[in-house]
Parts: structure tokens; C-alpha cells; sequence
């Protein structure tokens, strides 16, 4: 599990391709690496990933087909820039929200414009995670814990204060980038209870009018 606050920029060193996945090297830049170990978390741009390898400058992780195919890590290259936070332990301090560091989709940043010294980004997310997203809730981009600032549809809004532009990736974010999304845990599996016995049924939808009528919220 993870918190959603950055502890340091990273970035792609190397990906090497094996068949339908892959294994990536990341720089950890100033992260302190003196208590992780072979087989341990770290969180690269919301993606948990296991580390397999050990060296001076970071670390080296696999990616399985699955990982790829739901998140942005297939489309790095070296040189580019990734957030980065190691496992929380029973000491963190949890400043975000749960963050389990399994991506949910991948969203794309419509708008990017001034607002006072914050910058507000407007995100499409994909459709199926609009039910998710809910207005002072939070919500993971890239590894960010962040709290949503408006809701139209499947778009949000978010106000991103300086520091948080300074310590993390989005200060090159701009109209068009790829981002990974995580919605918030405690959402998911709300949903997943107010389906009751239905949870066992294949292809049982999710929230409807009709579920939320049999537990007595209509």
C-alpha cells in the first residue's frame, strides 16, 4: 500500500522488451534506497511494481502484459520522468489516501490554465471509472494522491498547488498527456458490497437505480 505523496522524481534508464512484457530500469534520483531490498514495493507513477534488481543508480522491475496493457508504462522512454514512493510501513504518516498502486485506466489531460500561483488541470477519465469520481473525493493520477475539485460527466477538475507541481511530474503535464489513474479503494468496494448475494453472478453490473433502491438509498 501506498500513501499518493511523492517522495521523488525518477526516471527511465531502460525498458527491455520480452515478449508480450517487459523489464524497466528506473534512475531513483534522490530517493533514499538504503532500506529497500530485493522483492520489495515502489510505486512508479501509481504503478506498483516489485523490485528485482539492485544497482548504484536504482532499481530494475518486470512489467507483465497486464500492467501494460492498463497503464501508460509501455510508452516510456528513456529519459523520461516518473514519480516515485516506496511502500508505506506502520510509521508512515498517511498525509494522501489508501493507494494500492493498481491502476484502474489511463485518462488523458484536456486542460491545463493559471489559477492564482496553482495551475488547474481538467481530466477525461475513461468512462467506466465516472462512478467513481465524486466531487472533494480523492483520486490517484499518476501516482498522486489528489483531491477533486469538480465533476462534469467523466471529467474533473483538480487544483494543484506549487509544491506539488515542483516535487512531482505534472509540472510538464500538458493538453493531451496520458496519465494513470487509480480511483479511491474505499469506492470500489462499497460498490462491490452494495452488490450483495448479485456479487457472485457473472457479469453482474455494478451500482445501478435498481441496487440502490434494494438497500433503502431511494
Amino acid at each position: 500500500m501506498f500513501t499518493g505523496i511523492i517522495e521523488a522524481i525518477g526516471s527511465i534508464t531502460a525498458l527491455e522488451p520480452h515478449g508480450e512484457d517487459m523489464s524497466l530500469s528506473i534512475d531513483t534520483g534522490k530517493l533514499d534506497m538504503s532500506d529497500v531490498a530485493l522483492g520489495d514495493s515502489i510505486a512508479v507513477s501509481g504503478v506498483c511494481l516489485t523490485v528485482v534488481d539492485l544497482d548504484p543508480r536504482g532499481f530494475r522491475a518486470d512489467v507483465s502484459g497486464e500492467t501494460l496493457r492498463r497503464t501508460i508504462l509501455g510508452d516510456l522512454a528513456p529519459g523520461d520522468a516518473v514519480n516515485l514512493e516506496k511502500a508505506l510501513t506502520p510509521s508512515t504518516r498517511l498525509g494522501g489516501h489508501l493507494v494500492s498502486g493498481h491502476v484502474d485506466g489511463v485518462g488523458k489531460v484536456v486542460e491545463r490554465r493559471d489559477d492564482g500561483r496553482s495551475v488547474l488541470f481538467r481530466i477525461q477519465a475513461p468512462d467506466g471509472l465516472a462512478r467513481y469520481i465524486a466531487e472533494k473525493g480523492s483520486i490517484c493520477v499518476d501516482g498522486i494522491s489528489l483531491t477533486i475539485n469538480a465533476v462534469s460527466g467523466a471529467v474533473f477538475d483538480l487544483n494543484i498547488v506549487p509544491h506539488t507541481l515542483q516535487e512531482t511530474t505534472m509540472a510538464g503535464y500538458a493538453p493531451g498527456r496520458q496519465v494513470n489513474l487509480e480511483a479511491d479503494i474505499i469506492a470500489r468496494y462499497l460498490e462491490r458490497l452494495l452488490l450483495g448475494e448479485r456479487a457472485s453472478e457473472p457479469g453482474a453490473e455494478g451500482v445501478t437505480l435498481d441496487t440502490l433502491a434494494r438497500n433503502g438509498y431511494l
